[in-house]
């Protein structure tokens, strides 16, 4: 018996601690969005993905669902906005992903990674 959960406990244990290490970014949104929104969106998953990997999640809500609107409320969003979170530290990538996502995405890159991986 103790070798069956000798054999599960590392696994599940290394997972929380996993999930624990992570950085977890959020973008909300409505459902009516411009071409700029959806930029942040789009330039911002595909950003974390090659920058971070697994190290860093992203996720996107519509705060017009009731998922979405749920979620906003936990996090103290209630409009459009682009956030990192860490153990309760909230980092505001908002104003960076409007000016620069869709007219210089390089430069939106460039923050996301200085922004991000303090918090890794």
């Amino acid at each position: 018996m103790a070798l069956s959960f000798s054999l599960f406990a590392p696994s599940s244990v290394k997972a929380q601690e996993k999930d624990q290490a992570k950085v977890q970014m959020y973008y909300f949104h409505l459902t009516t969005r411009c071409a700029t929104c959806r930029a942040i969106e789009s330039e911002a998953k595909q950003d974390v993905k090659e920058l971070f990997g697994e190290d860093v999640s992203f996720a996107a809500y519509n705060l017009d669902d009731a998922a979405g609107e749920a979620k906003g409320k936990e996090l103290g969003v209630n409009s459009q906005s682009l956030i990192a979170v860490k153990d309760g530290k909230k980092v505001n990538l908002t104003n960076e992903g409007f000016l620069y996502a869709r007219t210089n995405p390089e430069k939106f890159k460039e923050v996301i990674e200085e922004k991000i991986k303090p918090l890794l």
